[in-house]
């Protein structure tokens, strides 16, 4: 008998399970545990019952498309091959798709992502926006062929003609459903051309309404800055949609009567509204009359000379005040100019001339005294009407004012 190493073994084996069709596809039932969500995306996790373990393996491609969140403990059907791991010589199984065992995987999905998103603040009431009372632009994002998009455009012709309805063709259901409604929510938002939008699809299956289930149209909802009315499915129907929407209709029916007033109460409140101000206005009218009349018969109309001839005494008397003041003002003033110009005469220097006196200048620079000058020097001599030149024939210097 040949000897063969571990390495030959293994890969026999590997390859007689991989040859095997029975190991190709199959649906193993178990409680999840030693679960690991490695940082690549892929699963690792060990399935068990009362009395077997086998360790399974789930690659980032097939766990990208689990819509619940696996946990330990967890009851599971999971679809796969049963082939050996060569290097460990370990067989195990390798998950394509997984879904709970007892509860549809849709459904506890939802029930995940709904608790989630309660923990996290998207369906608090104080987040709501109010829905405009009489919205003039009307956005609705829905498929362009299907029923709700009749329905929608019937309902708000014959309620409510006035507003502009602008429809963004959107996907309702299926692979991309959900893009296209937060691309929808969002171009509204950009473009700010709707005063509220209608998002809203017929009912149906779970599957049917999951697009608005998802993860990415509740936040986009969240966000929109524009009110959004959710009207999916019918009465018994729940979406995510309809916990973080401002508002839920059970329909998209009723979604286009919750988004607008009846034009018919709209034209009835309006002729309320004028047949109030109009009785309002003759009973403005009246009361203003009435005060009229009353002003008229009042002492300030009937009396009117006597409160003019009080005025006009009490304005003679302001006025005799006020001259009285401006003239003694006037006549301090022309005091306070007569002193300064007295003080301004007194320093003239040709008033100093004309009582007798004369500046002396000698070589155009005037002399206070004797020193400076010699025998013999030409000096100037002023006086107030002329001036005289004059030679130095002796000088005494002596005091002649103690």
């Amino acid at each position: 008998m040949a000897v063969i190493t571990v390495s030959q073994l293994n890969n026999y084996i590997k390859r007689c399970f991989d040859s095997n069709q029975n190991f190709q596809k199959l649906y193993i039932k178990g409680e999840i545990s030693n679960f690991k969500r490695h940082s690549t995306g892929h699963l690792y996790l060990t399935l068990k019952d009362e009395g077997s373990v086998l360790k399974a393996v789930m690659f980032r491609a097939s766990a990208s498309a689990l819509r619940f969140e696996a946990t330990n403990g967890m009851k599971v059907i999971a679809c796969g091959r049963v082939a050996v791991f060569e290097r460990d010589g370990q067989y195990q199984l390798y998950i394509e798709s997984m879904m709970p065992d007892g509860v549809g995987e849709l459904y506890l999905a939802y029930e995940q992502l709904k608790e989630k998103l309660e923990k996290e603040g998207l369906f608090d009431v104080s987040h709501k926006k109010e829905i405009p009372k009489y919205p003039m632009r009307i956005g609705v994002i829905t498929s362009p062929t299907g029923a709700a998009v009749r329905d929608i455009l019937n309902v708000l012709k014959r309620r409510y003609s006035l507003a502009d309805i602008i429809i963004y063709p959107a996907l309702v259901q299926g692979p991309g459903a959900a893009k296209t409604i937060v691309k929808g929510i969002e171009c509204f938002n950009k473009l700010k051309n709707a005063d509220v939008i209608i998002a809203g699809r017929g009912g149906g299956s779970i599957e049917d309404l999951w697009a608005f289930n998802e993860e990415e149209v509740a936040y986009a909802i969240y966000k929109s800055e524009i009110p959004v009315i959710s009207a999916v499915g019918h009465e018994t129907d729940f979406t995510i949609a309809d916990f973080v929407a401002d508002l839920r209709a059970p329909t998209p029916s009723a979604g286009a009567e919750l988004s607008a007033p009846s034009q018919i109460d709209v034209q009835k409140s309006l002729a309320e509204k004028k047949s109030k101000l109009a009785i309002l206005l003759t009973n403005l009218y009246k009361l203003k009359l009435q005060e009229l009349l009353r002003i008229q018969k009042s002492r300030v109309f009937t009396n009117y000379k006597i409160l003019f001839d009080d005025k006009k005494q009490l304005l003679d008397l302001i006025s005799k005040d006020l001259y009285d003041a401006y003239k003694q003002k006037i006549d301090d003033s022309k005091k306070e100019l007569l002193k300064l110009m007295s003080k301004l005469e007194a320093l003239n220097p040709v008033a100093v001339l004309k009582r007798g006196f004369a500046s002396v200048k000698s070589d155009g620079k005037t002399l206070s005294g004797i020193d400076g000058i010699n025998q013999g020097d030409e000096i100037d001599v002023l006086f107030y009407d002329g001036c005289a030149k004059c030679s130095v024939s002796s000088v005494k210097k002596e005091k002649m004012y103690e």
